[in-house]
């Protein structure tokens, strides 16, 4: 699933409708595979589902296959895959889990990923981000049945571990729809195109017949965050040989409060969530060896985040932030996001000979409207008590939001060739995929300064600004890609892939990637395998055209700060290039080893190159030397810019190992552990001409340790499970390690960075089924109430006495599912 395009740097024509994008793929991908199909001799092969099939019946095979990391269409184990994949069935998740998302769920099973509910990071609240290997949310792929999931419109800015970065948003997907979650843990640009720079994740839905519900609740120790959920999936049979999946699921997660000390008007915590989601997954043969498949999936959430407290009488924040006929003893400005995502998946699979073809057209979109609530436009409240009035404004303001779409379609062609060396795989295909990004404004009171140069209060809605009628705007791009794929058993022993992939996008021109993977089996239960590929991330809409004007206070001074667009006035003024893509070059060198049917090893050394990272720069004010004057000259008093500025080295280690044994007296014990090491260096700063000699406004020390401790250094998960009879019980310890993070103060003023110590915490929970398909499952997660290391909290970036890393700051919870099979 890599393809490329046809593009020049400079302006455009615009690119055909996507009817005609569809009718193209569908004429040259039925040339080529037509060519090829009569290339051949006009005696019938087998099908290549019965060769599947009958390879999978001669060779022993592990609980779980995958598919993802190579394009043969016979599967493999995770452990005989010349790529490193974590194949992850969510079966056990669903019905005993301690955590009610993908995100969550993930967290505390896969050492490689990290997820970590933000908390005073603004929008970043509402929508958990989630990156493999340290790396940023946008350097990981996401694929749902091996079709390209769209990212969120969300822009991570203020606040958040992934500053800068867009991701997916995982929580759109109901744990009960998803049948497995695969982790390619390598560079696969080659293979699927922009962002597999990190790996790939592929969320494989369910299909199958039958029926299953959930109910769950939960809480933390200290008696808040409750949370719903209510989950139901139904498979039932389309005509005599289709198959129609569908799940429904509400969930409703309180607020939780960690503010101290206790009184605090600042509330900290996870945000508010009501997500009502509905899921559909299917197929249904049109004809002998044509299949058509689909899927749809909408969401609609509610969530709600706090900002920053304002204080009362007494206090600077009036006129400033407050008026003291409105809020007397302070308030708390709640961000309230309204998100809308959808997402299909419409295809036709296709035999001819030993020649399966895939037609796919893939959908995406998603949408975040803010409402800014127990709010006041500070501004306004000080003109009214100017003009005689009690000095008052409205409550609530409509500050607009964005929206992100995306439109692919994908067509894809393999054969196997049985008599060619051990076996051959060939892979081909074409992509077209058009992509559009808006901004809306917000309603004026949201933004506009009502009272001028009075020294009176702020503009805009106090909490979160809204979008200005400059800021809003839509922009779109397309692309266009070609990839080839070939794998090869040369002998018994050895396997061999190449792939090469070419793109264009309509912004910033063509890239051409390729990966060499290997694989040597040097007993029947050990093999080594390595990889080397080039790969590349284009540069988001969101990051390209991202425009925000906010009002901030320094010294007491109103500033106009702004988070300028590439390609902008401001940009442009300041000698800024336009944004292009990031390169990546990735390594990996392992072994896997199976030494019992029962025992599985594996073991991978990785190192990512990423040369022109995409980073938000620091803060520009109007007295800088080098473009002062250009802002002085648009009457801004700050900036901040996207730029391709960052070369990084990651390198780190995978380590996973699976046991499952009968014990004494019906005992059965499964044991598992997972460990990830990884260290992020940046190498260097690249400064665009204009701001040479301000490398350390560019990328600040505090940035750098964002980009370089993100994520923990290591992270290991050892889990238990034993089972006898009707009872099961799980205990899981989770080991996060070290991180440092920056001060606003800064180490150059003779403050510490902050230092999170290595920290450790426990699930537990036990199971009984009433039933073969009934069961009934308590348990408690971080059941030891760990927190993580006690920081300044004039320091972090929420103003809490630790920011949200590791595990999170909320501690302790217990839960209780009951789960049923109809």
């Amino acid at each position: 699933m890599t393809q490329p395009r046809f593009a020049s740097r400079h302006a455009r024509p615009r690119r055909a409708p996507l009817y005609r994008a569809l009718s193209c793929a569908l004429w040259l991908g039925g040339s080529l595979f037509a060519a090829s199909a009569f290339a051949q001799d006009a005696e019938p092969a087998p099908q290549a589902g019965a060769q599947a099939t009958a390879q999978a019946g001669e060779a022993r095979t592990l609980e779980t296959v995958s598919v993802l990391g190579s394009r043969r269409a016979q599967r493999s184990s995770d452990t005989t895959s010349i790529s490193p994949v974590d194949v992850l069935p969510m079966a056990k998740n669903t019905e005993e889990g301690a955590q009610f998302d993908l995100a969550q769920s993930l967290q505390y099973a896969a050492p490689s990923f990290n997820s970590t509910r933000q908390s005073g990071a603004d929008g970043a609240d509402l929508v958990d981000s989630a990156a493999l290997r340290g790396l940023g949310s946008d350097q990981t792929l996401v694929l749902v049945n091996g079709k390209r999931h769209h990212t969120t419109a969300l822009l991570n800015l203020f606040g958040a571990r992934n500053r800068g970065n867009t991701g997916t948003d995982l929580n759109t997907i109901p744990l009960m729809a998803i049948d497995s979650v695969e982790i390619l843990r390598d560079g696969a640009a080659a293979q699927y195109g922009s962002d597999a720079i990190a790996g790939v994740m592929n969320i494989s839905l369910k299909k199958r017949k039958g029926c299953e519900a959930v109910a769950g609740y939960g809480q933390y120790s200290k008696g808040d965050g409750e949370n719903w959920l209510a989950s139901a999936y139904c498979g039932f049979g389309l005509g005599s040989d289709g198959t129609l999946g569908i799940t429904g699921e509400w969930q409703d997660r309180g607020r939780s409060d960690r503010s101290e000390p206790a009184g605090s008007p600042r509330i900290i915590g996870d945000s508010k969530v009501k997500n009502q989601t509905l899921f559909l997954n299917g197929d249904k043969p049109l004809a002998e060896n044509v299949d058509l498949y689909f899927t749809l999936g909408v969401q609609k959430r509610d969530a709600s985040s706090a900002a920053f407290a304002r204080d009362g009488i007494g206090s600077e924040d009036i006129p400033s932030r407050n008026s003291a006929a409105m809020y007397p003893n302070g308030f708390v400005p709640f961000i309230d996001g309204d998100i809308d995502d959808r997402f299909g998946i419409l295809g036709l699979r296709w035999g001819w000979g030993e020649w399966n073809a895939d037609l796919s057209y893939t959908y995406g979109y998603s949408k975040l409207r803010y409402t800014i609530n127990n709010t006041l436009n500070a501004s306004l409240a000080n003109l009214d008590l100017l003009n005689g009035g009690k000095g008052v404004s409205p409550r609530s303001f409509d500050a607009g939001g964005f929206s992100f779409e995306q439109n692919t379609v994908n067509f894809d062609v393999n054969r196997f060739y049985d008599h060619i060396f051990r076996g051959l795989n060939l892979a081909f295909g074409l992509e077209r995929r058009d992509e559009r990004y808006k901004i809306f404004a917000g309603e004026p009171g949201s933004y506009l300064d009502y009272d001028g140069d009075s020294d009176g209060g702020n503009a805009g809605s106090q909490g979160f600004p809204g979008f200005r009628p400059g800021d809003a705007g839509g922009h779109s791009r397309d692309s266009w890609a070609a990839y080839a794929d070939i794998e090869a058993d040369f002998t018994e022993r050895f396997t061999a892939g190449v792939a090469v992939r070419y793109e264009d996008y309509s912004d910033f021109g063509n890239t051409t990637t390729g990966k060499l993977a290997a694989g040597f089996r040097a007993t029947d239960t050990l093999m080594f395998r390595a990889s080397a590929s080039t790969g590349f991330r284009a540069p988001s809409l969101q990051q390209k055209y991202f425009s925000s004007t906010i009002t901030d206070f320094v010294n007491g001074q109103p500033v106009d700060v702004v988070i300028a667009p590439n390609g902008g006035d401001l940009a442009n003024l300041a000698g800024l290039p336009a944004l292009t893509k990031e390169k990546s070059r990735n390594y990996t060198l392992g072994l896997t080893w199976s030494p019992t049917a029962d025992t599985s090893l594996t073991l991978d050394a990785y190192r990512i190159d990423i040369d022109d990272r995409i980073v938000l720069s620091g803060r520009f004010g109007d007295d800088d030397p080098v473009i002062g004057d250009a802002l002085r000259a648009l009457q801004v008093g700050q900036a901040q810019f996207f730029v391709n500025s960052v070369d990084t080295r990651t390198e780190g280690l995978d380590f996973t190992f699976n046991n499952e044994r009968e014990l004494g007296n019906d005992f059965k014990l499964g044991t598992f552990f997972a460990l990830n090491l990884n260290r992020t260096k940046v190498r260097a700063i690249h400064a665009p001409p204009a701001l040479v000699g301000r490398e350390d406004v560019l990328l600040s020390e505090r940035e750098r340790l964002f980009i370089e401790q993100g994520a923990p250094k290591s992270k290991a998960v050892l889990g238990f499970d034993l089972s006898r009879g009707a009872w099961e019980g799980n205990i899981k310890a989770i080991y996060f390690g070290p991180q440092t993070l920056g001060t606003f103060s800064g180490t150059a003023n003779g403050v510490p960075n902050a230092r999170y110590k290595a920290k450790a915490s426990a699930d537990i929970s036990v199971t009984y089924a009433f039933s073969e398909n009934t069961k009934l499952t308590v348990g408690g997660s971080n059941i030891l109430n760990v927190k993580p290391t006690r920081q300044d909290p004039n320091e972090t970036d929420n103003g809490h006495i630790f920011d949200s890393v590791q595990f999170g700051l909320n501690g302790a919870a217990y839960f209780v599912r009951l789960w049923h099979r109809f």
